[in-house]
């Protein structure tokens, strides 16, 4: 995905490394060959589908914040994507090796986990839709481009790759599809609340250091699950 000189385009310059460290992440590179050990991605899937509880509520307090029809449509919308999509993979690939539905809703939180979640819905909770919105799309777009760069680097040659579904559900077109709507909502609301010229309003560093410090939380959890046991402080 290209976004030139847009919103998202402009928020992930002046993240800098910690877009790139996000995006190209050891873990990320391992989805892509194969390589990552399959008790890393189970443990980062176990943990990820409780951080999609929490960002679902996310997005469905997006809906509770915005006072427009079309976008409170799009955010309940991508509320239940989320329920009916993304956390359907994770619940069947975790059934496929005796992980189940019951034992992933109780995984206990990481560290790492918590202080993403909790950011997330601080920013919603103490802030407007806009905040909320630059927390929440480093998420949806960080893994838009990390989806569509693994797509097309297996292109011919997913079949026996361990990690194909993970890279087909977010390199499709139902999720690639989501990406860019969530980054045009994004657009539209920062103009609506900041004027065309975002850099001149005196909100822009907020939203800038939110979604900065969002990248910073998702190559956090890459690590998290790269690590591929719980925290020893977190083990009962």
């Amino acid at each position: 995905m290209d976004y030139g000189s847009s919103l998202h385009g402009l928020l992930r310059a002046e993240a800098g490394l910690a877009w790139t460290a996000y995006v190209e992440h050891a873990f990320v590179r391992g989805l892509e060959d194969g390589t990552l050990p399959r008790a890393s991605f189970l443990h980062y899937l176990q943990q990820d589908y409780v951080y999609l509880i929490h960002y679902t509520r996310a997005w469905a307090l997006a809906a509770a914040k915005s006072t427009d029809i079309d976008e409170m449509r799009e955010f309940a919308g991508a509320a239940l994507a989320l329920i009916d999509g993304e956390m359907q993979l994770h619940i069947e690939t975790c059934e496929a090796v005796g992980i189940s539905k019951v034992a992933l809703a109780a995984t206990r939180e990481e560290p790492e986990n918590l202080a993403y979640t909790r950011f997330v819905m601080d920013a919603g909770q103490r802030g407007d839709l806009l905040e909320l919105l630059a927390a929440l799309i480093p998420c949806a777009l960080g893994y838009g481009e990390i989806g569509a760069r693994l797509m097309a680097a297996t292109e011919g040659k997913r079949e026996n790759r361990p990690y194909k579904d993970w890279i087909e559900t977010y390199g499709g077109e139902d999720y690639q599809g989501f990406a860019q709507s969530a980054a045009s909502r994004f657009q539209q609301v920062a103009e609506r609340t900041l004027g065309t010229d975002f850099k001149a309003s005196p909100r822009w560093q907020r939203v800038s250091d939110t979604f900065t410090t969002a990248c910073r939380l998702e190559t956090a959890f890459w690590s998290m699950g790269l690590r591929g046991e719980m925290h020893p402080d977190f083990c009962v």
